[in-house]
């Protein structure tokens, strides 16, 4: 999670820069007092950095809101059903719920993913997306994901926020399904304080998205904004020229950012070796965007030591169990009453043995590989 950790002058500059260039924040129309159109840029280098062949890419306010302008996009409303997993963030099901679809929850599999399996068993005449979550940097199981949501015609929304720069087969997820969220909130990969994007494969999917985002605004050319028309009743989630110029910045930073990440994960990889120690499964073909190492210890005492080991030398427990409660769906029960399903317990019972690292650029290698061998002389 660096991207608030590489924060320098270069982001303090890019946005002292929109003073000098009119003092325009709002990302549309002022034309004649603006000499860039920061977030319409910053949408266009993330579509040709993680995804040429989607139609569109649109930043929003958050993660979060980029979801809810995909549901929104497909149509989805009151009495509709969302798939999503049990590991997941509070957000994702927000989301769902605003647009007055119910939540239905998968179990989770090796990836701490959407399982596959269990997805298919949850699907009804009344299931109108699916939302698989790349939770802490590894891909889910997305051919598989992707095969299934085809075959009963229904959309998929892949939630890549916890996952910028992870791919599958190849391909960055976030542009592996009718839709791709991101999110750069101050925890993220690249971050710009608070924003989101939402990647589009269809046209006229992206074009909804867009209308839904600013009001129901058709944006149509050469006619002034106050005269625009509208085509649906639309929300405000649209993100402002500070954000976007910030996120100009952190893209280009994003590279090294990918690279120092992946030498401290392959430090913990490689110098882990404790025997009631396994990692967590990532798929052939997919590769994680190192945010995070999770690894899933069965003993309850060494687990404790683990973590505060962990603790104790500055690099904490990344929502593994630090922030546990936000990030499984067995303590929601202010969603609904009777959350505690099997697929629920499951996932519950599968996380409550995991550790997760965070990756931090502020440690250095030496430090993860200290800590790697500081874990293997745990004992029970």
């Amino acid at each position: 999670m660096p991207g608030f950790e590489v924060i320098d002058e270069k982001e303090k500059k890019a946005i002292s820069r929109i003073f000098d260039e009119g003092k325009v924040f709002f990302a549309h129309g002022f034309d004649k007092k603006r000499k860039h159109y920061h977030v319409r840029e910053f949408e266009q280098e993330l579509k040709t950095v993680f995804s040429p062949k989607m139609a569109d890419v649109l930043c929003v306010s958050s993660g979060t809101a980029a979801i809810k302008v995909a549901l929104k996009a497909l149509g989805v409303g009151k009495g509709d059903e969302v798939i999503t997993q049990s590991f997941n963030f509070i957000a994702t099901v927000e989301a769902i719920i605003d647009t007055g679809a119910n939540v239905v929850f998968t179990d989770i599999d090796d990836t701490l993913n959407m399982c596959p399996k269990n997805l298919e068993s949850l699907i009804s005449k009344k299931t109108k997306a699916i939302i698989p979550v790349h939770m802490l940097g590894v891909p889910a199981e997305m051919i598989l994901i992707n095969r299934i949501g085809k075959r009963n015609k229904i959309p998929v929304v892949e939630d890549a926020c916890e996952a910028i720069g992870a791919k599958v087969a190849g391909k960055y997820v976030g542009g592996l399904s009718e839709f791709g969220v991101f999110s750069f909130d101050f925890g993220k990969m690249i971050t710009t304080g608070e924003g989101g994007a939402l990647f589009s494969k269809k046209k006229s999917d992206g074009k909804n998205a867009r209308m839904y985002h600013d009001h129901g605004h058709k944006n149509i050319p050469n006619l002034p904004r106050g005269l625009d028309h509208a085509g649906l009743i639309g929300f405000n989630y649209r993100m402002t020229e500070i954000s976007g110029a910030f996120g100009k910045v952190q893209l280009k930073k994003f590279p090294s950012i990918l690279r120092d990440s992946k030498k401290r994960y392959h430090a913990l990889e490689k110098c882990i070796y404790h025997k009631d120690i396994k990692f967590r499964h990532v798929y052939s073909g997919s590769e994680p965007n190192y945010d995070t190492f999770v690894i899933s210890i069965e003993n309850k005492k060494l687990r404790n030591q683990v973590i505060s080991l962990l603790n104790k030398a500055g690099f904490g427990t990344k929502n593994l169990p630090d922030a546990f409660n936000w990030h499984c769906a067995y303590f929601w029960e202010h969603v609904d009453k009777n959350i505690r399903n099997k697929e629920v317990k499951s996932c519950y019972d599968r996380l409550l043995k995991c550790v997760a690292i965070p990756i931090l650029v502020s440690k250095s290698i030496k430090d993860y590989k200290k800590i790697a061998s500081d874990i293997n002389e745990c004992s029970e």
